[in-house]
C-alpha cells in the first residue's frame, strides 16, 4: 500500500513536470511580445497623438497619467476655422485634429471596458483595421492624422506585439467625442 502511494506521487511529479516547464515558456514568450509592443508604441510615436500633453518644465510633454487615453472627454473644442489651402488645424492638448476630412479625435487606446476603442477588437479587428485604414477593419475610415498608410507595412508579428501592449496598459475611463466627418 505505502509502495503504491509512492509510485503514484512520482507518477504526479513526472506528469506535472512538462506542464510547469511549457507554462513557464509561455510566460517570458508574452512577456517578450508585450515588450516588443511597448518598444513600437514608443518608437513610432502614438503617443504624441494619444496621449494628451500638458505643460512641463520645458514645454509640452506627455501627460502619462493619462497614457494613451485620446481627446480629454471634458475639453470642448470649438468648431475649427474654415480650411484653406493644405492647411491643418490641431487644438492643444494635440488630441483634436480639423482639416478637409472634417473633425478627427485621438482615440482612447487603453483597455478601459466602457471607453477604450479597442475594447471591441480582436487581434485580427486590430490589424484589419491598420492594413485597411478602417474601423475594426470594415466601418468607417480611420482619419487624419492617424498614420495607418505607414503603419500597414508593418509584419502581422509587430502589430500582434502593440495590440497585446495596448491590452495590458492601464485602463483610463475618457470618453472621446465621436469624428464629424466633412460634408461633401
Amino acid at each position: 500500500m505505502k509502495s503504491s502511494r509512492i509510485v503514484l506521487l512520482a507518477a504526479a511529479v513526472v506528469l506535472s513536470a512538462p506542464v510547469s516547464a511549457f507554462a513557464q515558456s509561455k510566460a517570458p514568450a508574452k512577456s517578450q511580445q508585450v515588450k516588443r509592443g511597448e518598444y513600437l508604441v514608443n518608437a513610432v510615436g502614438c503617443h504624441d497623438c494619444h496621449t494628451p500633453m500638458k505643460m512641463g518644465a520645458n514645454g509640452p510633454e506627455p501627460d502619462m497619467t493619462r497614457m494613451l487615453s485620446g481627446h480629454p472627454q471634458g475639453m470642448q473644442v470649438p468648431p475649427a476655422p474654415a480650411s484653406s489651402g493644405p492647411w491643418v488645424v490641431h487644438a492643444a492638448p494635440l488630441t483634436a485634429w480639423s482639416g478637409p476630412w472634417g473633425m478627427s479625435y485621438s482615440a482612447n487606446l487603453t483597455p478601459d471596458p466602457e471607453t477604450g476603442v479597442l475594447r471591441d477588437f480582436t487581434e485580427q479587428q486590430f490589424i484589419q483595421a491598420i492594413r485597411t485604414g478602417k474601423h475594426q477593419g470594415q466601418g468607417r475610415p480611420i482619419l487624419p492624422p492617424m498614420p495607418w498608410p505607414a503603419f500597414k507595412n508593418m509584419t502581422d508579428g509587430d502589430l500582434k506585439a502593440i495590440f497585446a501592449y495596448l491590452r495590458q496598459i492601464p485602463p483610463v475611463k475618457n470618453k472621446v467625442p465621436d469624428p464629424v466627418m466633412a460634408p461633401h
